[in-house]
């Protein structure tokens, strides 16, 4: 079923120990648009992309989530995206396979198994999948938060830099999910790496005052 989705930033500012990590912070993206969120160490990058993620919450502003032109309840936001960070926290006592059926049971989603098999397999994780999390490799661990991220097909991605801790063949997989993401729906990314930019169609800087994107 195809949805009309939009996620919008509207004059988005975060302070933190009184000190203004960044403020007014404005953009608007529909379906297949990418935007690579960048800037200089302690900029906020990653402080941003929690935002818009709903993990954290903002100082000023606000983010809205449509679908159909109907903005989504900020307490079911979660259904409808994805988040990849190499700091997120999975259960180090379960499998990959135990993780998985978790976050399915999470979502709620029926009879996830045939979903979960195709993910580990895409993201070479099948051959591990009955071994605790806890004896993953980095790169491993975060190809495991992919599969997380991508169990429930969500229309909007979030992606904090992606391919961290993973070696070329986890980069060029990861490129793959990226590109088919735009053609499906909302890619947003925070990075520095310059073939993660050119993976987007649109930039902000958080090292420029008050950045907007253009295009809105």
């Amino acid at each position: 079923m195809n949805r009309k989705v939009t996620f919008e930033a509207d004059g988005i500012s975060r302070t933190f120990n009184r000190r203004k990590i960044f403020a007014d912070i404005t953009f608007k993206l529909s379906d297949h648009q990418s935007l690579a969120i960048t800037g200089k160490n302690g900029s906020g990058k990653s402080t941003l992309i929690k935002i818009c993620a709903g993990v954290l919450s903002v100082t000023g502003g606000a983010t809205i989530l449509s679908i159909d032109e109907k903005k989504v309840d900020p307490t079911t936001v979660f259904s409808y995206i994805g988040f990849v960070a190499p700091y997120l926290q999975l259960y180090d006592e379960f499998s990959g396979w135990e993780n998985m059926k978790l976050v399915g049971r999470l979502r709620g989603i029926q009879s996830p198994d045939s979903a979960i098999t195709q993910l580990l397999q895409r993201l070479k994780l099948w051959d591990r999948r009955n071994d605790s999390y806890k004896t993953y490799s980095s790169g491993m661990r975060q190809r495991l938060k992919y599969a997380f991220a991508l169990l429930h097909e969500p229309p909007v991605l979030f992606l904090d830099e992606p391919t961290s801790n993973l070696d070329q063949e986890g980069s060029d997989t990861v490129y793959k999910i990226m590109e088919e993401q735009k053609k499906k729906g909302i890619l947003i990314v925070a990075t520095n790496d310059e073939q993660d930019l050119q993976m987007c169609e649109r930039v902000i800087s958080l090292d420029v005052p008050s950045p907007k994107s253009e295009g809105q």
